[in-house]
């Protein structure tokens, strides 16, 4: 059981807006979030305080 507050009166939030977001942009933004979750386990995002591997250079130094 959620607790609230106080009890909200008729007309106290006249000014919210509520913005209806259709199914299809729903629909494109998990599209986005999968195929981000999928290429990062591919190419996982580069760590920046580990130890170059041999070959690799320092990143931001040119050799």
């Amino acid at each position: 059981m959620v607790m609230h507050p106080r009890p909200t009166r008729a007309g106290e939030h006249v000014g919210d807006v509520v913005r209806f977001v259709p199914k299809s942009e729903l629909e494109r933004a998990r599209l986005i979030r999968e195929a981000r979750a999928i290429y990062d386990s591919i190419f996982p995002p580069a760590v920046a305080d580990r130890e170059p591997q041999e070959g690799e250079g320092v990143p931001g130094v040119k050799n």
